[in-house]
């Protein structure tokens, strides 16, 4: 134990929490949305219950990377069509392209649900409904798919077991203070929702992105790099990522405010 606490294993555990935090803002979203196609009264105990289940199943995760690196990292088939698509696929490509491709699946269907319904204040309360266990199992999926780069980059700084596990649970707490006040400052600001939405869209074209070298990486072979037309599939640094939210973010806040001056305007000019 006391080989444990040491300034190296302390010094990776608080890298490893602020990797987790950065890594897990989508994660968050995801939650706070999806668990709202939950009935009402079993919404929050859905959140808990898929956060906890999530963490637990995610140490499993990494317990069994740690052990199965290597044989993960193997590439299980190359294609090779020049011209069209080469590259080669292991099983970290595989759980990219699959999460991406669910993500903007759910995005994209989510954002044509509100602008094909009538009424808003109708459809909070009888939006298409899920069962608690479908929803939290799809909150446990989906965090898995999101916690599998961060477990990789993990994996990279330390594979001290414990620091790792102490890390995902300390994430896991977080999580837990966290997702009722996002759900509820979406409930209250409902543009906003939409705003997460696009940014969940934007994350399945980075996860998509993260799946052109993870064959490579994990290789240490530069001709696995996938390339769709002659053209490598490439993934989102993290920090443009986090800058076109901003951006986002940017621009929904000052488009209300001025909607809310244009709105002001208005009435005055019709009190005149």
């Amino acid at each position: 134990m006391a080989d444990l606490l040491t300034l190296q294993n302390l010094g990776n555990l608080l890298m490893l929490c602020f990797l987790q935090a950065v890594l897990g803002f989508d994660n968050l979203l995801y939650i706070s949305i999806e668990s709202k196609r939950a009935p009402v009264a079993q919404q929050q105990a859905v959140r808990f219950w898929g956060i906890i289940v999530a963490v637990v199943l995610r140490i499993v995760l990494l317990f069994a990377m740690i052990r199965l690196i290597d044989a993960l990292a193997e590439p299980f088939y190359i294609f090779d069509f020049p011209g069209i698509i080469t590259g080669g696929v292991n099983f970290s490509t595989v759980i990219f392209v699959f999460g991406g491709i669910f993500l903007m699946y759910t995005a994209l269907k989510e954002i044509a649900h509100m602008l094909s319904v009538e009424h808003l204040d109708h459809d909070i309360e009888n939006k298409g409904r899920k069962s608690a266990i479908g929803v939290v199992m799809l909150i446990v999926m989906m965090n898995l798919i999101f916690s599998f780069d961060s477990v990789l980059s993990a994996i990279a700084i330390t594979d001290v077991f414990p620091v790792l596990a102490t890390a995902i649970i300390l994430s896991g707490i977080a999580m837990l203070v966290l997702a009722d006040g996002v759900t509820r400052f979406l409930e209250r600001n409902r543009m906003y929702e939409v705003l997460g939405l696009f940014i969940l869209l934007i994350v399945g074209v980075v996860l998509l992105g993260e799946a052109g070298p993870a064959a490579a990486h994990a290789a240490h072979d530069d001709s696995l790099q996938i390339k769709v037309f002659g053209y490598e599939l490439l993934p989102m640094s993290k920090s443009t990522f986090y800058f076109s939210v901003i951006v986002l973010v940017a621009v929904e806040i000052i488009q209300s405010g001025y909607q809310r001056k244009l709105a002001a305007e208005r009435r005055g000019t019709q009190g005149h």
